[in-house]
Order: C-alpha cells, then structure tokens, then sequence
C-alpha cells in the first residue's frame, strides 16, 4: 500500500524513503495538563491519574483523561459534516502522503487574523510547482513558537475573542476539489482562524470528507516539499477525532 502511494506520487520508492540518509522530524507536540487547547465549556487539560507503582504493585500504570481535540490532533470528517467518517473508518492510505509546507509566518506575525486564500497558494505553486494529488497541506504559521505560553497561544482579546491565522474559504475549496487534498493542517488551533463563528473551513474540508490536523509542532523545520506525512491518531470506535503523532520523513 504504501510502495503503491510512492510510484502514484512519481517520487522515490519506500526504499529510498526509508534509507539511513532520511530525516525524520517529529511534528507532534508532548501532551501535559498545561498544553494550550480549545477554551470551550467542557475542554478540561489533561489529567494523568496513577493505576499503580513499582512500589506499591510491581508495575508502573496510569490513566489518563483528556478531550478528543487536545494537542496535536486530528479532526475526523464527522467533526463537522453529517454522514461523514469518524477517526476510525479514515483509510490507512489517506494516513500517509507525500507533504507540502506553505510558510506564511511573516504575514501572520503582521497579522494574527491573516486568512491563507487561493491566490497564497498560486503565488507558492509558481515557486515550488504545482501540489500534487493526494497530498497533506500544512501551513507554518510560526504560531507552534506559542505553545509554552497558552496564553499567547489562544491570543484572546479583552473580550475573549481569539487571534490566529488559518486557512480562508478560497484556500479550502480549491485544495479539496482541485488539489484533491488527503487532509489540510496547521500550526495552531484551528483551520479556521480565531475570530471565525460560523468555522467555515471546517465545514467545507468535512463535508468533502477531507479530515484536518490542529496544533502541528516543528512545520518550520519541515522543507516545503518533498517530504513525506505518516500521521496515526488514536483510533477511537466513533470518535469525532484524537491526538495524532505525526512524522514528517526527508530522503
């Protein structure tokens, strides 16, 4: 399966993508109860909980408790379209694929509601060539320099509001129906930017049966192109989602 993804990408065989010359960049985040996450009713950080000690039992386990979308982690295609597949049913195939990296961390440091739209991609197209089919999209936002300081994370205004950059609906559309997308991620918490009610990135990248990946760490040591995604999220019977690790791999 995954030999037949590579020759369908015209790129290097699983050979030469697993040789011991390629590098490989974890793109996840660690998970700790004070990592930034979604400041909704409910959205509790993490909790770890100790089953039993060395000590006390002769082995060493704990528990631990925490919402579907905490961390770096997948939003499944049900997340936010009816009829759409959760975590489990997303196709191992769709879970690896060649990876591009949109860097647009000078605009967003300028403007932290700073939309990425059809025409930021054609301006990297020119550069860099067309994205092939069948890829993962990540924008590097420069937001992942945030994530030990939840509060510049989030970004909120006196009144709550959050400021973060992402994706804009022009940039969705054109990546799911003419890019023809496996997934789209980014660097902060979501794809829609922080001042989005009506999150409607989501809902065009979930209804077209595409999942999104939120909180990705390390975007600005990936290269723009060439590499490749491996992304395996907690498989929860249902779920509308789960924390991913997330591996960029460079021949």
């Amino acid at each position: 399966m995954v030999a037949a993804a590579m020759t369908a990408c015209g790129q290097n065989d699983l050979t030469k993508l697993l040789e011991k010359h390629s590098e490989i960049i974890d793109l996840s985040h660690p998970l700790t109860g004070d990592s930034p996450h979604w400041p909704g009713e409910g959205y509790l950080g993490l909790r770890i909980d100790t089953l039993a000690t060395l000590e006390r039992n002769g082995v060493f386990s704990l528990a631990f408790h925490f919402p579907e979308h905490y961390g770096t982690h997948v939003d499944a295609p049900n997340h936010f379209a009816a009829g759409q597949i959760p975590v489990d049913e997303i196709r191992s195939e769709n879970l690896f694929a060649p990876m591009v990296v949109l860097d647009i961390s000078e605009s967003a440091a300028k403007n932290h509601d700073y939309l990425i739209e059809k025409e930021d991609i054609a301006r990297w197209e020119n550069i860099y060539g067309t994205i092939p089919d069948g890829a993962i999209v990540f924008i590097n936002t420069g937001w992942a320099r945030r994530w030990n300081n939840p509060e510049a994370y989030c970004n909120a205004d006196k009144n709550g509001v959050m400021h973060f950059p992402a994706y804009g609906e022009s940039a969705a559309r054109f990546l799911v129906h003419e890019r023809r997308v496996k997934a789209i991620g980014i660097d902060n918490l979501s794809i829609d930017r922080g001042i989005s009610t009506n999150f409607a990135v989501h809902k065009i990248v979930n209804g077209a049966g595409v999942y999104a990946l939120e909180n990705v760490a390390n975007l600005d040591k990936a290269p723009s192109r060439h590499a490749y995604a491996v992304v395996a999220p907690i498989k929860i019977k249902g779920g509308t989602g789960g924390p991913a690790r997330i591996f960029a791999i460079v021949p």
